[in-house]
């Protein structure tokens, strides 16, 4: 399980070195793709083979499915921690997350997302001040 907020730096070769606590978790291997709201998923593989299945199940019909699918599935890629801890992202995810040097890695249960920092304080923020209206809103679904 993965829980807590970390800050973070990328060095010079795009490498981000991933929280002690996390390490266990994903020592056979990891998958990092595009995430939502700008930040990128880390899944151990096991968590991502089942991800992958659910997203290659849904129909093709439907054109929001395929656009979902592509987002996660095409920009995917398979990493391996180095034995300093570190992870390489790609120049494409990096850019797509538009991390610079200062990042945040978050621990969300079953996944670990990565947020250039400017970004992730500014979703912080808004989240925080809308923490009530949200509440509201998932209790109104039976949360």
């Amino acid at each position: 399980m993965f829980i807590g907020q970390y800050s973070h730096t990328l060095d010079e070769k795009g490498r981000l070195s991933v929280p002690v606590k996390f390490r266990a978790d994903v020592a056979h291997g990891l998958v990092i793709t595009r995430g939502l709201d700008r930040s990128l998923f880390l899944y151990p593989k096991t968590e991502w083979e089942r991800l992958a299945q659910k997203l290659a199940a849904l129909p093709l019909g439907k054109s929001d499915t395929r656009a979902f699918a592509r987002l996660m599935l095409a920009g995917a890629m398979e990493a391996e921690i180095d034995a300093s801890g570190r992870i390489s992202i790609p120049i494409y995810l990096r850019e797509y997350a538009n991390l610079s040097k200062n990042v945040v890695v978050t621990g969300l249960y079953d996944r670990i997302e990565i947020w250039d920092e400017e970004t992730w304080n500014t979703y912080r923020e808004k989240t925080e001040a809308d923490g009530n209206a949200i509440a509201e809103r998932l209790g109104a679904d039976g949360m």
